[in-house]
Parts: structure tokens; C-alpha cells; sequence
């Protein structure tokens, strides 16, 4: 709905920031003191989650001083590389919503893929290894008298993968961390949505002080707070921004050509043979055996390539 009957799309623009930012707000100071809370971030995909994080982060970053925040989307993470689980504190607001940034994680697995369907039962236990560190480290639940160690608030983003495996991952996930609030994300088409209320328990496991949190989708949401992306461009923005911090700042990289080159001028490093062990089946490998192997590899290598000439 429209508010003050204006019709523009700027009109629409402002209702929908008001609508983000009263969700956000909401869900910072609405909640008791102890304990800060934990918020999951569900949606389909393409429908604003990151978006309404960084929002979220920023709100609760002002009340916390800091914040958490688990990045769970392999496919598209908000502060690393593709094909990563991280968690991240975070302890300034973003300046500038459209901005990617690049941060150092807390703590992260790297999953090596950007499809979450190839191994769902090692990306959930990614995901559970990391939320048992934040809960352990940061959240510190037990210690309500404990001023040298405040707990802070965590953020959860999840993927856009809903249906099928994906829907059953999410549920998992949600059952291990029991947030506080779960923040839904719905777009127009009801059946790509994740379903309503608390759709990750049981009849018999009803939890009634789960918050619920209802905010329209990322095709409805304000311009401000989106990043106009295309997934695999994204995904290659990440990956050269990533390894260009291993070269010099003053070597130009506009593309994975510019990337390679740059990595190719690089005196490779030198390490002695006699320094590399290689362990097998918990046995160590003695230096000559490892030699030995290693001359046999090149001179296999050698000789296919010289098969595949002629």
C-alpha cells in the first residue's frame, strides 16, 4: 500500500525503504537487552536477503557496537569468495550500501563450490561448526554478569535455494540455531516462497517466542539498498578482487587475462625437495621415495604430452 495516496514509483520507493527499515529497526530495538538476538534471513533466490542484511547489520551494529554474521550462500557470499561458509564481527556501519566489500573472516570453511546441492550434509556441517563457534565465543548466552564479555547479535543469511533438499538444509539449519526473529522475505509468486510461520518444526515442537518477520521481496524493495547483480559477474568481481591482493597495488587487473599475467611476473617461490613431506594413510613418506615419485610423475607427464604430439 501506498501511503499519502501518492502514485509515483518514488512514492512507492520510500513506502518499501520505510517498510526495510522498520523491520530492521524492529528487530534491533524491540528486543530485550539479554540476549542480543539472532536473526535468519530466509527468501527465495534474487529476492533481497543480502540487501536486508547489510540493512539489519547496520541497525544492530549502532545498538550492539558490534555484530555477527553468518554467511551461509556459497553461491553468492556477501564478504569472501565464492564457494565459502564464513562468519564475520562486524563492528562499523557500511557507508555505502552498493559498495562489495571483501572482509577477513572470524572463522570460515571453504565449501569449493557454488552450488550448495553437490554436498548439502557438509555445508550443514559447515554451517553447525561455525554457529557452535559464535554461540561459544561470541554470543556468551550463560554469562549474563559477565561485562568483560558481552554477547553480541547474529545475523544468519541463507540461500535462495528453498525448495526440495534446499527447503529441508534451511529447516536444519534454522532447528540448530533457534533465532530469535526469522526474517521472511516474500515475493509476488507464492510458490516460489518459503512457506509461512514457523515451517521448520514439527507440530509438537511449536515455539511461540520465535519472532516472525514479514517484509516484501527484493523486486519490491528500495533501489538504495539493492545491488543491481548478475550472479556469475559477481562471482568474478570477487574472485580477481580476492587474489589481486597478492600483487603489487600499482599492477593494473580489469580482467582474469590481467589476473594471470600478473601472477605469471611473479618470481615463483622456491622451496628445497628435501623440505616437502607428504603423509599417506598416516605414514610418512621418506625424502628419496618422495623424489623418486616426482621424477616418475614428470616423466609420465613428459611422455604423454610427447604421445599426444605426434
Amino acid at each position: 500500500m501506498v501511503r499519502g495516496g501518492e502514485g509515483s514509483e518514488e512514492a512507492r520507493e520510500r513506502d518499501r525503504a520505510w517498510e526495510w527499515e522498520a523491520a530492521a529497526a524492529a528487530v534491533a530495538y524491540d528486543s530485550c537487552d539479554w540476549p542480543p538476538p539472532v536473526v535468519a534471513v530466509c527468501g527465495p533466490g534474487n529476492s533481497g536477503k543480502s540487501a536486508f542484511s547489510r540493512l539489519l547489520l547496520n541497525t544492530l551494529v549502532g545498538r550492539y557496537k558490534k555484530a555477527a554474521y553468518l554467511d551461509t550462500d556459497v553461491g553468492q557470499p556477501e564478504f569472501t569468495p565464492p564457494g565459502f561458509v564464513s562468519l564475520h564481527v562486524l563492528e562499523e556501519q557500511a557507508k555505502d550500501f552498493n559498495i562489495l566489500y571483501l572482509r577477513n573472516p572470524k572463522r570460515c570453511f571453504f565449501f569449493g563450490d557454488v552450488c550448495a546441492q553437490k554436498n548439502p550434509k557438509l555445508l550443514l556441517s559447515y554451517i553447525f561448526s561455525l554457529y557452535d563457534y559464535f554461540s561459544k565465543e561470541l554470543h556468551h548466552f550463560d554469562e549474563v554478569d559477565s561485562p568483560e564479555r558481552p554477547g553480541i547479535p547474529l545475523v544468519i543469511n541463507t540461500s535462495g535455494w528453498v525448495k526440495g533438499n534446499g527447503l529441508h538444509v534451511l529447516k536444519e539449519m534454522l532447528k540448530y540455531a533457534c533465532p530469535t526473529h526469522v526474517v521472511r522475505l516474500s515475493t509476488t509468486v507464492e510458490g516460489k516462497n518459503v512457506p509461512g510461520g514457523t515451517f521448520w518444526l514439527d507440530e509438537h515442537e511449536a515455539n511461540t517466542s520465535v519472532n516472525l518477520v514479514e517484509i516484501r521481496s527484493a523486486h519490491d524493495s528500495p533501489r538504495h539498498l539493492l545491488v543491481k547483480k548478475e550472479a556469475r559477474i559477481i562471482r568474478d568481481i570477487r574472485l580477481i578482487a580476492y587474489f589481486r591482493q597478492c600483487l603489487p597495488m600499482d599492477f593494473p587487473v580489469f580482467s582474469y587475462d590481467d589476473l594471470i599475467q600478473g601472477f605469471a611476473s611473479v618470481q615463483p617461490f622456491q622451496l628445497p625437495l628435501s623440505k616437502i613431506q607428504v603423509i599417506d594413510l598416516h605414514n610418512q613418506v621418506e625424502s628419496f621415495a618422495l623424489s623418486t615419485f616426482i621424477q616418475y610423475s614428470f616423466l609420465v607427464s613428459m611422455f604423454q604430452i610427447q604421445t599426444s604430439v605426434f
